[in-house]
């Protein structure tokens, strides 16, 4: 039987799975995902990652993970190659796991008001530090280190496909964010946010074109200030 990868999970997380030749390749694939995490073992090694920077509504998030050897985590990998069921059931296993995450909401006044690419550094710094370790390493998702010299970092552009902790921690942010903004559609029906959560999509802005804006699109972004009266205060 050909089993998808999401009845797999399904049945790893139930413990009624059994062992065949995805599950051995799989283990290979896993074991070449901790490759950066494994110079700094045994230790605090922390992945970073945030999720948020480009939807003209809703908060930035960004998740920190931690842990002290290699977890074994089948479907661990980057947030943007699972689905949205694959995610959700990820998260359950990486919250069972030895892998401590904790996560920093960035809210959309503050965005509307800052630098991102300052404030998504800020906010993985933030989650980083509700941990409450002392990392030997930590990997920071993209191109630039975190605002913070005294530690140990190394950058790594595709960090989300390259490093376990890194991968935990963006399908935490990206499971998280989206959360929100199902509740956010429900609130504010009609801009199609349980589906495009936020981005910039054509039925997003056709939306706002018909509906205006709400107090969680972000002011400083052009196709919603297009939309915004000149005196209109969306803050809380």
């Amino acid at each position: 039987m050909n089993l998808s990868r999401l009845s797999r999970l399904q049945a790893y997380q139930r413990k009624e799975f059994k062992e065949d030749p995805w599950w051995t390749k799989e283990r290979s694939r896993l074991d070449s995902l901790w490759e950066h995490e494994l110079s700094a073992f045994p230790g605090w090694v922390v992945g970073t990652d945030e999720v948020g920077r480009g939807p003209m509504a809703g908060p930035l998030v960004a998740a920190a993970a931690t842990a002290q050897g290699p977890v074994f985590i089948p479907g661990l990998n980057d947030s943007k190659k699972l689905s949205a069921e694959e995610r959700e059931l990820l998260v359950e296993l990486i919250r069972a796991s030895q892998i401590r995450v904790e996560v920093e909401v960035v809210s959309v006044d503050v965005i509307s008001e800052g630098n991102l690419h300052h404030l998504s550094l800020g906010a993985m710094h933030a989650a980083l530090k509700r941990l409450g370790v002392k990392p030997k390493l930590v990997l920071v998702d993209g191109k630039y280190p975190l605002p913070d010299k005294k530690l140990k970092q190394r950058a790594l552009i595709g960090g989300d496909r390259n490093s376990a902790l890194i991968a935990a921690a963006s399908i935490v942010a990206k499971v998280t964010r989206d959360r929100i903004m199902r509740e956010l559609a429900r609130e504010y029906p009609g801009y199609g946010w349980e589906q495009n959560v936020g981005y910039c999509t054509g039925d997003h802005r056709e939306a706002l074109r018909r509906l205006g804006p709400t107090p969680h699109h972000r002011r400083n972004y052009k196709p919603v200030r297009a939309q915004m009266p000149e005196q209109l205060d969306l803050r809380f």
